[in-house]
């Protein structure tokens, strides 16, 4: 796969220069180095191993934004409510609802993470929101991919692949983002269901014209969202049955879940949370495991308390969630358990190699966020 770049003509700041120069010594040292902006997802992927720190939060500001373009272009230390504010005030909004974490998330970290909050289901992942950035690689060139403009990509998507890559291949300076106007009309609609009901009454309606922009189970109770034109809301609705939250209450549940501040997610020191990720229909899953279900069922989180044998645990979820069609991240434990049985979902041979190659092609060194993903072996 070819993917080198002409470096970036634009001019270079004192932040870059210094951040090149940082990256040039440790590159000829082999020095692992570490990209580190707000800290708030600091806790996901493996600890880093690092002799230095590039820090990035000061390097902020919003470059671009046209509404009538929906796009909007930021350096990676730009806090991201700072960006959802600014484009709010023109009926917009990042629909990939990107979590915080607490405060100062960051538009690099964002990136880097890759993690989509309630709305992806409707919309897409933060990925599918990329059209463009800028990356000082492992070499210390500048390098620009994709464009500013949803029409202007042809070939391969190379700025996608900074989408989740924690940093690996290298230090996204920028990034043009993808915007959408604000629904006209929201509501959410709570049923009172078991798991496996939950999941039948969202596998039923899949295929059906319907505004629903957000579903999440958890402890017997469903909550749809729906979002879009008056007329499509409201009839939605009539059909749907349930109960209309209060509008203040529902908001603050979508935001609550979206950061992570229910009180599911607040584990213990002997307690893991486990990502899922699955095929929207998989049946009931795991069920002996506190739940909660997102995304018509497509993510899944497990609550597990680590008293038994943490191997034997963590292999029967990664097993049942492979069999399933999908995969599993430990993405909430302390570092010893991370340790014993890794973050990640163990790659097939194929795709370890092929991550293995482009991390080579972009950070020859490997210098950066060295051992945030474990080791990369085979299911």
């Amino acid at each position: 796969m070819n993917t080198t770049a002409t470096p970036v003509a634009e001019p270079l700041n004192d932040t870059l220069r210094d951040w090149q120069k940082q990256i040039r010594e440790c590159a000829a040292h082999a020095s692992p180095l570490r990209i580190a902006g707000a800290g708030s997802k600091h806790f996901y992927g493996h600890a880093v191993q690092a002799d230095a720190v590039l820090e990035t939060a000061k390097h902020q500001g919003v470059i671009d934004y046209e509404p009538t373009e929906l796009v909007v272009t930021a350096r990676c230390g730009t806090p991201l409510a700072e960006v959802e504010a600014l484009v709010a005030k023109n009926g917009q909004m990042l629909a990939f609802e990107a979590p915080h974490f607490g405060g100062g998330a960051t538009v690099g970290g964002a990136v880097a993470t890759g993690l989509s909050g309630p709305r992806r289901m409707a919309v897409g992942a933060l990925r599918d929101f990329v059209l463009g950035a800028s990356l000082l690689d492992g070499r210390g060139d500048l390098l620009h991919f994709g464009g500013q403009v949803m029409k202007n990509v042809a070939g391969y998507d190379v700025s996608r692949l900074m989408v989740g890559a924690l940093g690996t291949l290298g230090v996204v300076t920028q990034a043009s983002l993808k915007v959408l106007p604000v629904s006209r009309t929201e509501l959410t609609l709570r049923f009172n269901l078991n798991a496996p009901d939950a999941l039948k009454w969202l596998h039923a309606r899949l295929n059906l014209p319907l505004p629903i922009s957000a579903s999440a189970w958890h402890a017997d109770a469903l909550m749809v969202r729906l979002s879009g034109a008056e007329a499509a809301v409201s009839a939605a609705r009539k059909s749907l049955g349930g109960d209309e939250m209060p509008e203040a209450v529902a908001q603050a549940h979508w935001n609550a879940l979206r950061h992570q501040q229910h009180n599911f997610f607040a584990i213990a020191a002997n307690e893991q949370l486990w990502r899922l990720s699955l095929p929207t229909t998989t049946h009931n899953l795991l069920p002996e495991f506190a739940q909660w279900i997102e995304w018509n069922g497509a993510q899944r989180w497990l609550r597990v308390t680590a008293d038994q044998d943490v191997a034997a645990t963590a292999k029967l979820i990664r097993q049942a969630a492979h069999q399933a069609g999908g995969h599993a991240t430990l993405f909430r434990a302390s570092a010893d358990w991370q340790n014993q049985v890794g973050v990640f979902h163990p790659l097939a041979p194929a795709m370890a190699t092929l991550q293995n190659k482009l991390r080579h092609q972009f950070d020859p060194a490997g210098i950066f966020n060295r051992g945030c993903f474990g080791s990369l072996h085979s299911v």
